[in-house]
C-alpha cells in the first residue's frame, strides 16, 4: 500500500475529487496548509500598500491505495490539478506499513 499526498491549489479541489471518485477512490483526507516553493510568495496590494505574502494557501490531499492503483491516482491528480503555471503543487508517494480501521479492527486492504 502507498500513501499519496498531493499539495494542490485550493480552487482545484473539486476537479481533483471528481477525477479520483471516477477512478474508484472512495476516501481521502483534505487539510488546509500554507507554504511556498519556487513561487517564493507573492506581492499583493491592499489599500494602496504593497505587502508580501510569503506562505501561500494550498490544500494537502491524502489518499491510501493499493500499489497497483498508484499510477492511475497520480495521473488523475495531475490531469485535474494542472494549470501549467508555477505553484501547481507536488505529489509525494510513501509506503504504508499497516492500516487499521478503528471501528471494526479490520486491517490493511480491508480497512481501506
Amino acid at each position: 500500500m502507498k500513501k499519496i499526498q498531493a499539495i494542490i491549489r485550493p480552487f482545484k479541489l473539486d476537479e481533483v475529487k471528481i477525477a479520483l471518485v471516477n477512478a474508484g477512490i472512495v476516501g481521502m483526507t483534505v487539510s488546509e496548509v500554507r507554504g511556498f516553493g519556487r513561487q517564493k510568495g507573492q506581492t499583493e496590494r491592499y489599500r494602496g500598500s504593497e505587502y508580501t505574502v510569503e506562505f501561500l494557501q494550498k490544500l494537502s490531499l491524502e489518499v491510501v491505495v493499493e500499489d497497483a492503483q498508484v499510477d492511475l491516482v497520480v495521473d488523475q491528480i495531475i490531469s485535474a490539478a494542472r494549470t501549467g503555471e508555477i505553484g501547481d503543487g507536488k505529489i509525494f508517494i510513501s509506503p504504508v506499513e499497516r492500516v487499521v480501521r478503528i471501528r471494526t479492527g479490520e486491517s490493511n486492504l480491508e480497512a481501506i
